[in-house]
């Protein structure tokens, strides 16, 4: 479970920010830009997870995958959303200020101490391995997280109620309803882990990423405009 599980999620992720950014080439939509960058985070922290399965811990790999799993992927995946639906200058504003929270963040997760003894051999990652103090990352997290998570999954709610009470491309409705519940899932993951019950993080995250990635494959922009390879350019599919 803890080399599987991880593998099917660092693929996923990377196959979707591919395709995230696909759309960014197609379009230049600075959210779409922002979303596979969140979406790049995810993977690099859920391969991580599988190296460690494979070949055992390391604070190097400790640190990326805490930095960018615990600490940016959420956080990033949110900041997408508020491009998508705020103004632009406080999106602009909301970039600067994660921009800046991520530099101090980074600088604490390689300045912290960490005990990886504390981790059982093969077992499922976990921030309890940076020594309890001052020092300690562990209390930037929620911070990181919850704006992430209520942006993301708050922007894909609204976005879905406005289209289902609009009566009309309800496909978009479903889509962004998708994308909140995988929202939660992946939230859910991190939150068990904290509270005691971590084998429910890899599942949750796995889920939480498929469940996204159905619902984003189910918006119209994307059955509409086939881009793959980039280097073919992009032609409109007539809609049936």
């Amino acid at each position: 479970m803890n080399v599987v599980i991880p593998l099917a999620s660092s693929l996923v992720s990377f196959v979707f920010a591919t395709a995230v950014l696909d759309q960014y080439f197609a379009r230049r939509q600075p959210y779409q830009l922002v979303w596979a960058v969140g979406l790049l985070m995810y993977g690099v922290a859920t391969g991580c997870e599988f190296l460690t399965g494979v070949f055992g811990l390391n604070a190097t790999t400790f640190r990326v995958w805490y930095l960018f799993g615990a600490v940016f992927a959420a956080a990033y995946l949110g900041l997408g959303t508020a491009y998508l639906l705020a103004p632009r200058p406080l999106a602009h504003l909301l970039m600067a200020g994660l921009l800046l929270a991520s530099v101090y963040a980074a600088a604490m997760v390689f300045a912290a101490p960490v005990n990886l003894g504390v981790l059982v051999p093969g077992g499922v990652m976990s921030g309890e391995a940076f020594v309890a103090g001052e020092a300690s990352p562990r209390g930037l997290t929620p911070f990181f997280n919850i704006f992430g998570t209520v942006a993301l999954w708050g922007g894909a709610m609204w976005t879905g109620l406005v289209f289902l009470l609009k009566r009309k491309q309800r496909h978009r409705a479903v889509s962004n309803f998708l994308i909140a519940h995988g929202a939660v899932f992946t939230a859910l993951g991190g939150t068990l882990a904290r509270f005691g019950w971590p084998d429910g993080l890899y599942v949750a995250e796995l889920v939480g990423i498929i469940v996204i990635f159905i619902g984003f494959l189910r918006s119209r922009e994307v059955f509409g405009l086939p881009r793959f390879p980039l280097i073919h350019g992009f032609r409109r599919v007539p809609e049936a």
